[in-house]
């Protein structure tokens, strides 16, 4: 790759690596990509549609809902309702709001039922007002959304890295380090993605604060995980489903997730041990 393009987007950092500068044309149709995924999914912005869901219940269509939130019902019936995208209001009042207040109600709302949501292809019907929160898969189907739209301009060789989301696009193989959860300057491992595989990385201290508050809730219990800390998901083609996968490592035993769905993984445990799959493409250090 010879030319980087970095930017922000919906609250992170971003950069894609290609091997020719990206034309402005190529450039405004991610930038309005992005844009419309965020009026559609963020529950930051008062105007997009999942935050007038949350103020009334009635029916409503969705751009790309059938393929992000099919997702979310297979997580969901894998880890046995532990992953539910109602979590929005409940981590608001916890303190991660769109105000990002950081106090915590003294009676967070419980996280409603999926079976509450209907679902018909994008169009979704509610029985109540509902916050939905994407966080555990909605960027990485952004980043395969942006992947499509390269490989729709002739770009085959390309990697796009949403800070913890990455997809790599190419002719050859590329190493990346897996982050220390409790410290930024060092590595635990490197996994070595091939051309069309996804990574995404995911850990609790990301979005933290308070005590033993973080992002990633049980929706069985409304709370924050406190068993795992950190988890890594290879899987090829789909930055969405790695980015799922990598949330419900939190919640649910990895025996479980390999036999749904196959995959690649390295969990590190709130007790400092690291487990990972055989077929790792890399190298953890212990």
């Amino acid at each position: 790759m010879t030319d980087t393009w970095a930017f922000d987007a919906i609250g992170t950092s971003w950069q894609i690596d290609t091997t020719l500068p990206l034309s402005s044309d190529v450039r405004a149709e991610i930038d309005g990509c992005i844009d419309g995924f965020d009026r559609t999914w963020s529950r930051f912005r008062s105007d997009s549609a999942v935050s007038q869901m949350a103020e009334r219940a009635g029916t409503w269509t969705l751009e790309h809902a059938a393929h992000l939130l099919g997702l979310y019902d297979e997580l969901h019936h894998i880890t046995e309702g532990s992953v539910n995208p109602l979590i929005g209001r409940t981590l608001s009042d916890l303190g991660y709001d769109a105000g990002y207040s950081l106090t915590p109600a003294t009676r967070p709302a419980d996280v409603p039922a999926w079976t509450n949501v209907q679902r018909s292809g994008d169009t979704i019907t509610t029985t109540q007002p509902v916050l939905i929160d994407v966080g555990a898969a909605g960027k990485g189907l952004l980043v395969d959304l942006i992947a499509s739209i390269l490989s729709e301009h002739g770009i085959d060789q390309a990697t796009i890295d949403a800070s913890g989301d990455l997809y790599h696009r190419g002719t050859t193989p590329i190493r990346v380090a897996l982050e220390h959860p409790d410290d930024p300057t060092r590595a635990i491992g490197v996994v070595v993605l091939e051309p069309e595989d996804a990574l995404c990385g995911s850990a609790t201290n990301r979005r933290a604060w308070g005590d033993g508050l973080h992002h990633v809730l049980d929706a069985r219990t409304g709370r924050p995980t406190a068993d795992v800390v950190a988890t890594w998901v290879i899987v090829p083609h789909s930055c969405m489903i790695a980015d799922g996968l990598a949330t419900a490592h939190f919640v649910a035993p990895p025996e479980t997730l390999l036999e749904a769905v196959p995959h690649r993984f390295v969990r590190v445990h709130a007790d400092g041990t690291v487990t990972w799959s055989p077929d790792l493409p890399g190298e953890v250090f212990k």
